[in-house]
Formats: C-alpha cells, sequence, structure tokens
C-alpha cells in the first residue's frame, strides 16, 4: 500500500509538471503571438493614418500664402493730420444675382457681415499763415474743414455669414469682392450721417484750443 500510495503521489506530480508547463507554454506562445500582430498591424495603423490625413488635407486644404519679394514703393508723403474721432461699426449686406422665378436654379446670394471703422479728422498741412491771427488778445483761427482720413473694413472680423447658390449656378467669384465694397461705403455714410464729421470738428477745436492756451494765448476764438 505504501509504495502504491507513493506511486499515486508521484503521478499527480508530474501531471502537475505536466500542466504547469502546458499552461506556460501556452501563456508564453499567446505572448509572441500578440507581439507578432503589435508588430504587423502597427505599421498598417500607420499607414491608415497617413492617408486619412492626406485626404482629409485634400478635402479641407489650408491656402498657401506666397507674397512678392519685391516692394514697389509708390509715393511717400508727409502728413500731418489730427485724427480726433473714431467710429467702430456693423453692417450687414445682402448681395445677389439672377434672383426671382429661376433664383433657385441660376441664382446667386450671399449674407455679409462688415465689421468696419472710420476715423475723421483735421489735415492740419492744409492751415496757412493767414488762418491765424491776433485780434488785440485773441487768436483767431480758421480751421480747415473735417474729412474723413480712413474708411475700411476689418478683415478679421468681417465673414460671409451665408451663401446660397442654384442647381445650375456656380458661385460668381465676384459677388463678395462687390459684397465688401457696399459694406465699406455703407459703413462711411452710416459714420456721416451720424455726424462724425461734426464731432471731428469739434474734438480738433477742443484739442487745439488747450495746445494755444499752453503756448500762452489766453484767449482763443475759432471761426
Amino acid at each position: 500500500m505504501n509504495k502504491s500510495g507513493s506511486f499515486n503521489k508521484f503521478v499527480v506530480v508530474a501531471l502537475l509538471l505536466l500542466l504547469a508547463t502546458i499552461i506556460g507554454s501556452l501563456i508564453y506562445i499567446t505572448v509572441m503571438v500578440n507581439q507578432a500582430l503589435r508588430t504587423v498591424v502597427s505599421p498598417i495603423n500607420s499607414v491608415n493614418h497617413t492617408l486619412s490625413t492626406q485626404v482629409s488635407r485634400l478635402l479641407h486644404p489650408t491656402p498657401t500664402i506666397i507674397p512678392d519679394p519685391i516692394t514697389i514703393i509708390r509715393e511717400v508723403q508727409s502728413l500731418a493730420r489730427l485724427e480726433t474721432i473714431q467710429y467702430t461699426l456693423e453692417k450687414v449686406i445682402t448681395a445677389e444675382v439672377n434672383q426671382g422665378v429661376f433664383g433657385p436654379l441660376f441664382g446667386d446670394k450671399l449674407l455679409f457681415v462688415a465689421h468696419g471703422y472710420v476715423i475723421a479728422g483735421v489735415d492740419l498741412s492744409k492751415i496757412e499763415a493767414a488762418d491765424l491771427r491776433m485780434e488785440g488778445d485773441i487768436l483767431m483761427v480758421n480751421l480747415p474743414d473735417s474729412e474723413v482720413f480712413v474708411a475700411t473694413l476689418d478683415n478679421e472680423d468681417s465673414f460671409v455669414y451665408d451663401r446660397t447658390t442654384g442647381l445650375f449656378q456656380k458661385s460668381d467669384p465676384d459677388l463678395e469682392t462687390s459684397a465688401r465694397q457696399a459694406a465699406e461705403q455703407e459703413i462711411l455714410n452710416a459714420a456721416i450721417v451720424d455726424g462724425i464729421l461734426e464731432q471731428a470738428q469739434q474734438n480738433a477745436e477742443v484739442y487745439l484750443e488747450r495746445f494755444f492756451y499752453h503756448l500762452g494765448y489766453k484767449h482763443v476764438v475759432f471761426e
């Protein structure tokens, strides 16, 4: 019985060792297979990522801006402009062509949101000697009329909000340009109607009055 029991224990131990060896081998094979799969799949994933990036660039290209290295200076001019006021305005412009009954087929329409600014003031270079004279202790000043120096769009904040093109119509490349030109003119008109020139003249007189006082003139009158 002792020999039989010892033999049975030996058989059990041998089976356990065999089972452990098999399990270890399976684990090792599994690890090696996973590593092999990663080695094979990684280049495929890399290729897929590269192809996806290239397709995305084709569908959504980033524009390349190449300025001409040659700069031509047309004119250099000395300025003596006293800028006394600035308006910042927003205007919505609708630009369209071929609208009406056939608009859904041949029309082109866009909604442009324009942000711009207008700067006005007085050009002091237009003052001549006869425009400044003394009458007793009063300095009489004849200022030139105020004028608009700058009226332009802010391209960073101006954009096409919506555009609708007919079924058989391509987008008109000049339509946005026309909208921008109209928006710039409308911004200028709005500033003038609101009284930018009058306010520019008043601000210029207030500024120059203080300036003349600092020069020693006690009384200043603007004609």
